[in-house]
């Protein structure tokens, strides 16, 4: 397996940005907040939204790689076809693993309620179409 983050994997418009943040599904913990939206793509892509309320741009960016390199060594392990927005919380103990375990658990309950959202609405055009 490969685990490399091409720039297809990564969210950089704002207009995808608006989308995911308007209709997506959010979830959260301690150590991260991820918004959600499903993708016709075949890979999960990333966006990172890490503000001034984090420190100084240094301390940003080590945040930014950190969650950047959860994401690399876990895309192999989680459900596809995802559009994502992390947040990393305002906390300064957060370490690589707590991003994993946060993505990992966190996308997985994400994929379940985008599923059931997805089979509602398909169930909702089903029935109204036998009217």
């Amino acid at each position: 397996l490969r685990y490399r983050c091409p720039k297809l994997m990564h969210l950089r418009s704002s207009l995808d940005f608006e989308r995911i943040y308007a209709d997506g599904q959010r979830a959260g913990d301690d150590h991260l907040l991820i918004f959600a939206s499903a993708n016709a793509l075949n890979v999960n892509r990333l966006g990172l939204s890490v503000s001034r309320k984090h420190g100084s741009a240094v301390h940003r960016n080590v945040k930014r790689r950190r969650i950047r390199e959860a994401f690399r060594c876990l895309q192999h392990d989680l459900p596809c076809s995802f559009d994502l927005i992390a947040v990393p919380r305002q906390r300064d103990d957060s370490t690589l693993q707590d991003y994993r375990n946060s993505l990992r658990t966190l996308i997985r309950r994400l994929s379940k309620r985008i599923a059931a959202a997805n089979e509602s609405r398909r169930a909702d055009h089903g029935a109204g179409a036998d009217s």
